[in-house]
């Protein structure tokens, strides 16, 4: 039985280790150079595998999807991709924070060894084919250098990835391919993503790409401490990624949104009301605010340009502001800047095996799939966890044919 794997990500490559370990002949396309590219972004700064909470808090990161998610990770979850890593000679370990890394922390090892064992399996690699759809005849078609290239494929498992990061392939030029075929596909939006401010000319060339440290930030009765970035056009980061998903639906539903940021989360509103109100005599505003609070650089600019000038003559309200001051979001950045994407295939276009219902011998796995999540190691995870359940379905239908070893 031959497959044809379409995604060179991990979702895409762990379906063809899964399938190549039951003898299958499996062909990898994909219309990069090379493939793992995203895997290989998202380990320039440690490559986050995985995480080690509860698996209780771990599903939970999955939203309102954790019942399409939770079933994939039954089946190859945090653990078990840990002992694969080690399987590739990749040791791992737990970071302060709970996150799993590689101990040397880099992508291009784990993915050298990943690579040299799949090929030693068989995996045939085809790359430069970018997939163009399907004949009238039901065979895949492909753009590649030396022009169209028809393949004939009895299975089919698409990995392409979601609508993120475009220049390393993952360009959701696939969503018009299957709806033409009548699959249900929710548009794909920005997660993990940076936020629009209106900030004023004078906050954003003073400011901008300076850190906001030792915060929190609250929205829809959650409260978060850590840290993000102000940029240019607004705010991103991880604490803004945190919370990413809920700020773009509040923007989607009400036009624009507003979160709430402690600048001073290790102190009381008493104490930081005390302070404010303390006598300055002939110091500046800013000289006391420093003085008495440690507030500085880009928190007191980030005051000065999000809270009315009357409330700076008002200690009550400027205390208040310090500990609850309202940024308010105008639209997500776009989606080719997002860390990764929301939308993509509906889970009810699919079976349990994550087989298109209207397309019998095609499955989806990864990014591509109608789900989203945090960073944290979540993201990574459920895509290898669905390219394995999705390998694992072809590779059990191989078993069934009639001319299948005994």
């Amino acid at each position: 039985m031959s497959t044809v794997v379409i995604g060179g990500g991990p979702a895409g490559l762990m379906a063809a280790e899964v399938l190549s370990r039951s003898d299958i002949t499996v062909d990898l396309y994909d219309a990069m150079p090379s493939v793992g590219r995203k895997l290989l972004m998202a380990g320039k700064g440690g490559l986050n595998l995985s995480h080690s909470e509860p698996l209780a808090a771990f599903l939970a990161r999955y939203g309102a999807r954790r019942p399409d998610i939770e079933p994939l990770l039954a089946a190859f979850g945090p653990d078990a991709l840990r002992e694969w890593a080690r399987g590739l000679g990749i040791d791992t370990f737990v970071g302060s924070s709970g996150r799993v890394f590689p101990t040397d922390m880099k992508a291009a090892p784990l993915l050298r060894a990943w690579l040299h064992r799949l090929r030693a399996a068989g995996v045939r690699f085809h790359v430069r084919h970018r997939w163009l759809g399907w004949d009238e005849h039901g065979a895949l078609r492909f753009a590649t250098p030396e022009g169209e290239r028809i393949v004939n494929a009895e299975t089919t498992v698409l990995a392409l990835g979601g609508g993120s990061w475009a220049r390393l392939g993952s360009d959701g030029a696939w969503v018009p391919l299957l709806e033409q075929r009548n699959v249900a596909v929710a548009p794909l939006r920005p997660t993990n993503c940076g936020f629009d401010c209106d900030w004023s000319a004078h906050f954003r060339e003073r400011f901008a790409g300076q850190p906001l440290k030792s915060v929190a930030l609250s929205f829809a009765d959650e409260t978060r401490r850590g840290e993000f970035m102000v940029t240019e056009h607004g705010v991103e980061g991880s604490l803004i990624y945190a919370f990413s998903a809920h700020l773009r639906d509040a923007i989607e539903a009400e036009g624009s949104t507003a979160f709430h940021l402690d600048l001073l989360p290790d102190w009381s509103p008493e104490r930081v009301a005390k302070e404010v109100a303390r006598p300055r005599a002939s110091r500046s505003l800013s000289s006391h605010l420093q003085s008495r609070l440690g507030l500085k650089g880009v928190k007191t600019g980030l005051l000065r340009e999000c809270l009315a000038q009357e409330a700076f003559a008002d200690p009550a309200k400027l205390a208040a502001a310090i500990k609850a001051l309202p940024i308010r979001l105008l639209r997500p950045r776009p989606l080719d800047e997002a860390i990764s994407s929301a939308g993509g295939v509906a889970f009810a276009a699919l079976d349990e095996h994550l087989m298109l219902r209207d397309l019998p011998g095609v499955y989806c796995a990864g990014e591509m799939l109608d789900w989203e999540a945090p960073t944290g190691g979540y993201l990574l995870t459920a895509c290898f966890a669905s390219g394995h359940v999705a390998g694992r379905a072809v590779a059990g239908l191989a078993q069934q044919r009639p001319d299948a070893e005994n």
